[in-house]
């Protein structure tokens, strides 16, 4: 017995010497931590049990001396691989539930995520997956009237970090297409006295609040009016230079593009110059007050020869419901503001904004797009919304209790209203758009999205002309890592 005794003693006494390294881990490497001494406990009992086994057999009147040295000869043998274990568990709860060099893997917002010691060297996963499905009914025109089921987005890639040198690369697999989306290098360091990120590659422009937020974290399936009314030519993203810099209270953007990584190389980039800012003058514990602005310009490449604009009004996959501006022909710039009004209060939230693009054409001279979107929502079950008041774009929402724990995730109700205006053009039309949402957030990085919209459009030109309206159901399946 007097083996175990004292492998049991070692044992503990590495527990007791390891455990302020083990306390000074974080949460989700005390988790790893505990799993591992459940597991290697349990070999210790199965180890200990068969221990015992020899020792009955040995005690139990054997005379065989030859049976009685190999009994002695396992015990030491169990003894050697108790200490072996006992020595594993002692360095794991040193290095804080990782590697011996001290790095440690957790898991962060549904993907592993891997950090060196110091924190300077960190890598993690990136994916996404949106499963939708989409009714429409109510139009007057039958080829309306659809229903169907999207993949609106599958994407992977990934994103690290080399102390302030970091990198992500993302392609996107929707439509059986591959697109790369974010592939940037970017730099984190400070300018006069404030925080500053420098980007080189693909980015999502810094445009709007919708606009510049990814597509994961808006609070409804589709972004709004203002967001698409307001795009450039170029598209949401560009390859080029982003500068951004934080304030306390706000952050301003700069930004130099050209097209997006999909450029055929047949003719000159169309070149964007962007600026975007935000301020909060008032910003307390339990909310905020959102005040930004933007403008950008574009000199359009030769390949652009017209622009003709027409946004999805009742979800993105029926291309059929759609407010078309008409075709301007003979283009050679353009140009838009916007303006972004709003606020978080504990766990609701109200925003509204506004956009005017002016295209220039030798034609037919300057055409002015508009677009207005306001749009609130209340999160039922205490969450803050996830608006960041730092870069004044949509986050993905914090659940307190994720389903995964026993609790029953977080529910949030939204409104939102679109205007849609080309009616400056001679056959421009115009539409509007209500939106109601329902989001069951499971957990931070699944969610669950209902919307029904109900839609106006007035279309001078296309296969649908004249007034308008219907009703759109639409359910999405999301998951982003």
């Amino acid at each position: 017995m007097h083996h175990r005794h004292r492998a049991a003693f070692a044992l503990a006494f590495s527990l007791a010497a390891s455990s302020p390294q083990a306390f000074a881990a974080d949460a989700a490497s005390d988790a790893d931590l505990r799993a591992l001494v459940r597991a290697q406990a349990e070999q210790i009992r199965e180890l200990s049990r068969r221990l015992s086994e020899l020792e009955r057999k040995q005690t139990g009147g054997s005379a065989d001396p030859a049976q009685a040295q190999v009994a002695a000869a396992v015990a030491d043998t169990r003894e050697d691989e108790l200490a072996v274990l006992q020595a594993q568990l002692a360095q794991q709860a040193a290095t804080g539930g990782g590697n011996g060099d001290g790095s440690r893997m957790s898991w962060r917002r549904g993907a592993p995520e891997w950090r060196s010691s110091d924190g300077n060297l960190r890598f993690r996963p990136r994916g996404r997956l949106l499963l939708d499905q989409s009714f429409t009914r109510g139009s007057s025109f039958a080829a309306r009237n659809l229903s169907g089921s999207d993949l609106a987005s599958a994407r992977l890639g990934a994103e690290g970090a080399f102390g302030p040198l970091g990198y992500k690369v993302e392609a996107d697999f929707a439509g059986n297409a591959v697109s790369l989306k974010d592939a940037y290098l970017s730099f984190d360091t400070g300018l006069g006295g404030h925080e500053a990120e420098f980007y080189l590659g693909n980015k999502l422009k810094d445009r709007s609040i919708d606009g510049a937020t990814s597509g994961v974290a808006t609070p409804f399936m589709e972004r709004n009016a203002v967001a698409s009314v307001g795009g450039m030519q170029s598209g949401y993203f560009g390859l080029g230079l982003t500068a951004k810099l934080f304030g306390e209270r706000w952050h301003a953007s700069v930004a130099v593009t050209g097209d997006d990584a999909g450029n055929a190389g047949d003719s000159s980039d169309t070149v964007a110059y962007l600026t975007r800012a935000h301020w909060n003058p008032l910003k307390r514990g339990d909310g905020f007050v959102h005040l930004g602005g933007w403008y950008w310009y574009e000199k359009l490449g030769a390949d652009v020869v017209s622009i003709n604009k027409t946004s999805p009004i009742a979800l993105g996959w029926n291309d059929q419901v759609r407010v078309s501006a008409s075709s301007i022909a003979n283009v050679d710039r353009d140009r838009a503001w916007g303006l972004e009004l709003g606020g978080v209060y504990r766990s609701g939230w109200l925003f509204g904004e506004r956009t005017e693009r002016t295209i220039e054409s030798d034609s037919v001279g300057a055409v002015r797009h508009k677009a207005e979107s306001v749009y609130a929502g209340w999160l039922l079950t205490g969450e803050k919304p996830g608006f960041s008041a730092r870069s004044g774009v949509w986050t993905p929402t914090r659940v307190l209790r994720p389903v995964e724990a026993g609790g029953y995730g977080a529910l949030e109700l939204a409104v939102r209203y679109d205007r849609y205006d080309f009616t400056d053009a001679a056959r421009g039309g115009e539409g509007d758009a209500w939106t109601l949402g329902v989001n069951w957030y499971l957990n931070d990085w699944s969610r669950l999205m209902l919307n029904y919209v109900f839609w106006t459009t007035d279309n001078k030109v296309g296969a649908f002309q004249g007034a308008d309206s219907g009703r759109t159901l639409g359910v999405r399946a999301q998951v982003a890592f």
